[in-house]
Formats: C-alpha cells, structure tokens, sequence
C-alpha cells in the first residue's frame, strides 16, 4: 500500500511505530526540499529507522520521478500541504492523503487536537478534495476522528 501523508515532524513514533506496520510499508520517501540537502539531518532522522526499512530524501519537485523506481509499499511524508500540492501537481498523483499534524500557531484555526490550518492550508486542502483526494484526518491508525472541510 501507498501511503500519502502530511505531518510537519516527518519521522517519528507514530510513522515507526504505527504507520509502518499498518501499511506494510517497506520504504519511506521524505519529500522536503530543506531535508533534501541536508546530509546531517537525514543521518539523524534515519537512526529511527528500523534497518529492514529503506529510507529516501527528495526534494518535492522529484517526488513524482523518484517513485517511479519505489514499489507500491512506500510511505511518502511531505512536511506541508503545499508541498503535498507542489508534487501532486508536478505528476505524483495518488488517491488518499492522510494529514496527520499540523501544529498550531498564532493565525491558524485548530480544526482537530492535531491539526491546525491557516486560510492558506484550507484552501489547498479543498484543491485535493476538489481533485478527488480523499482527505483522511488521523494521527494513528486505530483513530476514528474525521474532520470535514466545508
């Protein structure tokens, strides 16, 4: 299973220990162009990384050319909805797209615990919808929360 999702922390315990094993996912591709050329960065963020898992760090315009060579069983964590939309728009489409966190600051409107939304977030969010993207609001995967976009 190919599994899409936003979450401004990336990797962590929630994508080791949740998502990885309810996806069966045997690789995870992080698309963030900051990340992408920090060498340091991707050292640390791969020592949570079980070693039978393969890890990936793109840029966002790269998404869509880089999973042409990466099997279905793949987790693609984007940092934002922008970039979400930036590679959904350069050709790396895709069916569902889990928001997982968006943090809350000043300006942003908290729609559930864990995700927060600037006007901006919203609008990109309805883009998918729009498209035909299924927006799916969990942190985990047992949660049952789903927040609806009017």
């Amino acid at each position: 299973m190919r599994w899409v999702r936003i979450d401004n922390r990336l990797i962590h315990g929630q994508i080791i220990e949740t998502w990885l094993p309810y996806t069966g996912a045997t690789t995870v591709l992080v698309a963030n162009d900051d990340l992408a050329s920090d060498i340091m960065q991707q050292q640390i963020m791969s020592l949570a990384i079980p070693g039978n898992i393969e890890s990936h760090f793109v840029t966002v315009a790269t998404v869509s050319k880089e999973m042409k060579s990466l099997d279905m069983s793949t987790i693609v964590l984007f940092h934002n909805c922008m970039d979400a939309r930036k590679a959904f728009d350069t050709g790396f489409k895709f069916e569902v797209l889990n928001i997982g966190n968006i943090h809350y600051s000043p300006g942003k409107k908290q729609i559930s615990p864990n995700v927060a939304l600037t006007n901006e977030d919203e609008s990109c969010l309805k883009y998918f919808n729009r498209n035909g993207v299924e927006l799916d609001f969990r942190c985990v995967p047992n949660d049952s929360v789903q927040v609806r976009l009017s």
